[in-house]
């Protein structure tokens, strides 16, 4: 059985896309809401802009 954590599931979007009219790409990940309490901030591979762009964690 799983213990109840402090690891939770975020979903990290891309801060690009919107701004230049293409989907925007997703990850998801997990994360210490006790170490990290702030949003994390990601460098991914956006696949509709072919390159690598900042991927912010969203609610």
């Amino acid at each position: 059985m799983a213990k109840a954590g402090n690891r939770v599931i975020v979903t990290l979007e891309c801060t690009e896309a919107r701004g230049l009219g293409k989907p925007p790409s997703r990850y998801t990940t997990t994360k210490n809401k006790k170490t990290n309490p702030a949003r994390i901030e990601l460098k991914k591979y956006n696949p509709f802009l072919r390159r690598h762009t900042v991927h912010r964690e969203t609610k």
